[in-house]
Order: structure tokens, then sequence, then C-alpha cells
């Protein structure tokens, strides 16, 4: 049975607290919800890692187990937010759109992911680094990083497939336009940028304007790639 889920704005410190919060997200908002579709692909993907974590399946699972808990509360630090002007930038094509008709649920997904993966990770991985003193390249991370992807091909064929087997969307009209926006964006693609730009915030770390001029340039290349994946065809 899953922790009773922290309330809002309360970091989770566990991964079984992440879980609780996204099924109580996931009570609590339309299905339709920008937010709401994210967020049944994450809570997915939450529970098959926490599934591994306990098998052998990652070679440090204490260090996949901290980064889970750090990645999963810059979600709900968007998530959490109710004024769409004052969510972080990665994710204010959602907060804005989240409602807007028009838009398919395989948008919202792959935009949240767009939000997640190429601006929330390199974060994450920088900060769960920094608090149990090691570095993204050292020691079985990259290795560990890449067995993820395993993880995630499944479940964005899974996305995929729910979208493709939709039987109102089969007569459409505008479904050839969101199978164009869906097939140019990929999730092993993004992970792989994410690990560079994780290397690349990392080196900057302790330099306060590198690290600035940094995080601002990738929240707004984020916050566009968002925005092009939303756009109402």
């Amino acid at each position: 049975m899953s922790a009773a889920a922290p309330a809002p704005d309360m970091p989770v410190v566990s991964i079984a607290e992440a879980i609780a919060r996204m099924e109580a997200i996931e009570a609590s908002l339309p299905a339709a919800d920008g937010i709401a579709c994210f967020n049944r692909m994450y809570l997915d993907v939450t529970r098959q890692v926490n599934s591994h974590l306990s098998q052998g399946f990652f070679a440090d699972p204490a260090f996949w187990a901290q980064l889970d808990v750090e990645f999963a509360n810059l979600f709900f630090a968007a998530a959490d937010v109710a004024d769409p002007a004052a969510v972080p930038l990665a994710w204010r094509p959602i907060a804005e759109r989240r409602a807007a008709p028009g838009i398919e649920p395989i948008q919202f997904a792959l935009a949240g992911m767009n939000a997640h993966i190429n601006h929330d990770l390199p974060l994450a991985m920088a900060s769960t680094c920094a608090t149990l003193g090691t570095a993204p390249d050292a020691g079985s991370h990259l290795a560990d990083y890449r067995k993820v992807d395993q993880l995630l091909d499944a479940a964005e064929q899974s996305i995929r497939q729910s979208f493709e087997s939709a039987s109102e969307l089969a007569v459409d009209r505008h479904l050839s336009a969101v199978c164009d926006l869906v097939a140019n964006w990929t999730i092993n693609s993004a992970r792989d940028v994410a690990w560079n730009n994780c290397l690349l915030l990392w080196a900057v770390r302790e330099d306060p304007f590198a690290r600035g001029l940094f995080l601002d340039t990738l929240a707004a290349s984020t916050a566009l790639a968002g925005r092009m994946l939303l756009v109402s065809v």
C-alpha cells in the first residue's frame, strides 16, 4: 500500500510518497486535464522503477531512489501552482493550455515528458549528486541511467499504441497532424540530451553566473518545445 500523500507544496521524501502524491493528483483532476495526462504516464513509470529497485536491476539502487524523489518533487512543484504565470517556465505551456480544446491527451503527455526530461532531469541528477557526494559520471550512474531507457521504451510504446488505437481519432481530420507531432519527439533522444545537459550543469555548478545563464536557456528552450508540442491541430 502506498504511503499517505504529503500535503501539496510539501516535498516528498520517498518513492512511496511520490506515488501516493501522483495517485492523489490522478484522483483530483479530470482525465482530460493536461497535467493529469502526463501524471498518468509518470505514475506508471514511477511504479515500474520502484519495483525494480529491490530486484538488482540497478547497480546503485540508493542513488536512483534519491534521484526519483528529487525528480518527482520538481514535477510536484510545478503541478501544485495554481497561477499559470507563476509556474516554472519549462512547465508553463502545459499550465496555460491544460484545458484548451483541440489538444489531444498524447500531446499533453509528451509535453509533460519534454518538460520533465529536458529540464527537470538534469537538475535532479545534479542535485542528487550533490546530496550524495558523487558526480554524474562516477561509478555506475551512466550505466544505470541507460537501463532506465529500457523501462521507458515500453512506456513510450504503450502511450503511442493507446493513442493510435483510439477509435474516435481514426476518423478525425487532424489525425495526421497529431501523428507528425508525436513522431518527431522521442523519450530516448530527450534523455540523451538531458544527460549531456546534466554534465554541463555539473561543470558550472560553482559558477553562479554561468549556471544561471545555462538554466535560463534550458528553461526557455524547453518551454519553446512544449509550445510546439501543444499546438492545437
